[in-house]
């Protein structure tokens, strides 16, 4: 007998994280089109940046955010699957020809976490421990907190990285707080971080949803899915990264403040070691965020210079 036709097929990454954001995707689909979960179908996607988490090679020396969605987006415009559910932060600031992402689901905690097995937090971290990161962007700003400390690189998913802290590989990491608020950890948080301090990554703790553009159906499933004050926070962050750079070569941190319609962006460019940054803010309405983006990104880049930019080129 054959198998019914599903509702819809999400794709999605095959990593713990990534399979319970897809799962609180189908939740939500099935409950605002009245059908039962199980007409939804979740499709694992095998990326790139997946299968290249055991060389503990940081992604700006093997390919950039891309290596996360290729294969998935391959997907997508072939139509393997319907949708794709994604870590905001991990897709590209320029989407492939064809497809869109025009939803965004309330975004979690956007901050990053101090994890430690042995301290309280950073400030209480021995002389020259080992903290790991394989994020340049929370390298960087550990490095200006903390001069002293040694970046041990730490890839994998976040149970791989609880791991190698346990097993001692390091001392200390850092890990978002939504990534570990959504698989149901957020008690191995030692400290939070002051995101002030410690800016997200750019669209940190959001999760999109993407389709092809030319898929009126897919679309309308989707868009009652979007949340209008998240979906203008990204618009502004992705859009102040995309001036930056819009890959993992370059240290950047974003913080969105909303006060109503006002949108307040704040953001900053670090130097790989920590020593040099450079930060700024904006404000405005918040239908304006791509334009309040792009204009942080400018006043960025003028603060910065040349001589500073020049760095991001060498790496």
């Amino acid at each position: 007998m054959q198998s019914p036709i599903p509702f819809v097929r999400i794709g999605t990454r095959g990593s713990p994280l990534a399979l319970a954001q897809a799962r609180l995707v189908r939740s939500l689909l099935a409950r605002q089109h009245g059908v039962a979960e199980t007409e939804i179908e979740i499709v694992p996607i095998s990326t790139g940046g997946d299968r290249s988490q055991h060389s503990n090679a940081s992604l700006s020396e093997i390919g950039g955010k891309g290596l996360f969605t290729k294969e998935i987006d391959t997907a997508l415009l072939d139509g393997s699957v319907d949708i794709a559910v994604h870590s905001s932060k991990d897709v590209a600031t320029i989407l492939p020809a064809g497809i869109a992402m025009p939803v965004y689901l309330e975004r979690e905690d956007a901050r990053d976490a101090f994890i430690s097995y042995s301290v309280q937090g950073m400030d209480y971290l021995p002389e020259y421990a080992r903290f790991g990161t394989s994020s340049i962007r929370r390298a960087a700003q550990v490095l200006r907190a903390r001069p002293d400390l040694k970046i041990v690189p730490f890839r994998g998913n976040v149970d791989t990285r609880l791991q190698k802290l346990a097993d001692g590989v390091a001392d200390a990491t850092m890990l978002a707080v939504a990534g570990l608020n959504r698989l149901g950890q957020g008690h191995k948080i030692t400290a939070m971080l002051d995101p002030e301090l410690f800016m997200p990554a750019p669209a940190q703790g959001a999760i999109g949803i993407a389709a092809r553009a030319g898929d009126p159906r897919a679309l309308a499933l989707i868009t009652p899915l979007d949340h209008g004050e998240t979906h203008g926070a990204i618009a502004a962050e992705r859009a102040m990264l995309r001036v930056l750079d819009g890959s993992c070569r370059t240290p950047v941190g974003a913080l969105t403040v909303l006060n109503g319609s006002t949108m307040t962006l704040k953001g900053e460019i670090l130097s790989l070691d920590g020593r040099e940054f450079f930060a700024d803010a904006v404000s405005g309405p918040m239908q304006d965020a791509e334009a309040l983006g792009d204009a942080l990104g400018q006043q960025l880049l003028k603060l910065a210079g040349t001589r500073f930019l020049a760095q991001w080129a060498e790496h």
